[in-house]
C-alpha cells in the first residue's frame, strides 16, 4: 500500500481493518482526485492477492470481485492526527487468510 501511495505523492500513516473492510489513513496532495489512489490501491491489492493466493481468493470475493465498487473517503480537516490514528488503530486487524 505504501508503494502505491508513493506513486501519487501520498503517504499511508495508519492502516487497519475489519474482516470485510479496511481503514487506511492517507495523506495525499490536493491536486489528485481521491478516486485515483483509491482505484489504484484496489487494483494493485487485488492483483497481488490473486497472485499470492491463486484458487483461494474467490472464497473472499463477491460475485468475482474482491473489492466493492464503492468506498467511503472523508476529510480530516483539522482533526488532530493522533486522534485519527487512535481511531484507526482501534479497529481490529484484517482476518488472516485461512
Amino acid at each position: 500500500m505504501a508503494g502505491v501511495c508513493a506513486d501519487f505523492g501520498a503517504v499511508t500513516t495508519e492502516f487497519h481493518g475489519q474482516d470485510n473492510h479496511v481503514h487506511p489513513l492517507v495523506e495525499y496532495p490536493p491536486k489528485i482526485a481521491v478516486s485515483t489512489p483509491v482505484n489504484s490501491l484496489k487494483g494493485v491489492s487485488t492483483r497481488r492477492l490473486r497472485s499470492a493466493h491463486t484458487g483461494q481468493i474467490n472464497r473472499y470475493s463477491i460475485r468475482g470481485h474482491f473489492w466493492s465498487p464503492s468506498y467511503l473517503a472523508t476529510s480530516a480537516c483539522g482533526t488532530p492526527l493522533a486522534l485519527l490514528r487512535e481511531h484507526i488503530d482501534g479497529q481490529q486487524q484484517p482476518a488472516a487468510t485461512r
